[in-house]
């Protein structure tokens, strides 16, 4: 009687069941790069915008040397105060304008008098904190300092 060769229907389903395993966990850990990828992009352009806002907001004076000007929008804003409170949801340029394609990031300025900087006092001297959020999770602060001299 000759052997035949080949393999049983055990073999057949053990070896389909290795297969699927493996490749499911490379799909698996191909999936979790690919969702990853674009994160460091993002958190760069999160880290520009608020470095945007940040060296627009410090351009300005702390105390108006010309007095009070008119509020006709922040293309016209000369003082750091006038930036605090400031939420665009989606980034715009230093006029007010919408920047299309950075829609998705959301930008909130603080302004806060403060004190302890080598004896400058908290009248001439501003603590400015830029926020840019993007979904999901992704946050940058970046803080800064202006004072009058």
């Amino acid at each position: 009687m000759q052997r035949q060769r080949g393999v049983t229907l055990i073999e057949l389903v053990v070896s389909i069941t290795i297969v699927a395993i493996a490749v499911g966990g490379v799909l698996g850990a191909i999936s979790a790069i690919a969702s990853r990828s674009a994160d460091a992009m993002v958190q760069q352009q999160a880290i520009s915008i608020a470095q945007a806002y940040l060296d627009e907001i410090l351009q300005r004076w702390v105390v108006d040397p010309n007095g009070a000007a008119p509020n006709t929008g922040r293309g016209s804003w000369d003082t750091v105060d006038q930036y605090n409170g400031l939420t665009d949801v989606g980034a715009h340029d230093q006029y007010g304008n919408a920047i299309a394609p950075l829609a998705g990031y959301t930008v909130t300025v603080a302004v806060a008098p403060s004190s302890g900087l080598g004896g400058i006092g908290s009248a001439a001297a501003r603590r400015i904190d830029v926020t840019v959020t993007h979904a999901p999770g992704v946050t940058v602060v970046l803080s800064g300092y202006r004072t009058n001299y």
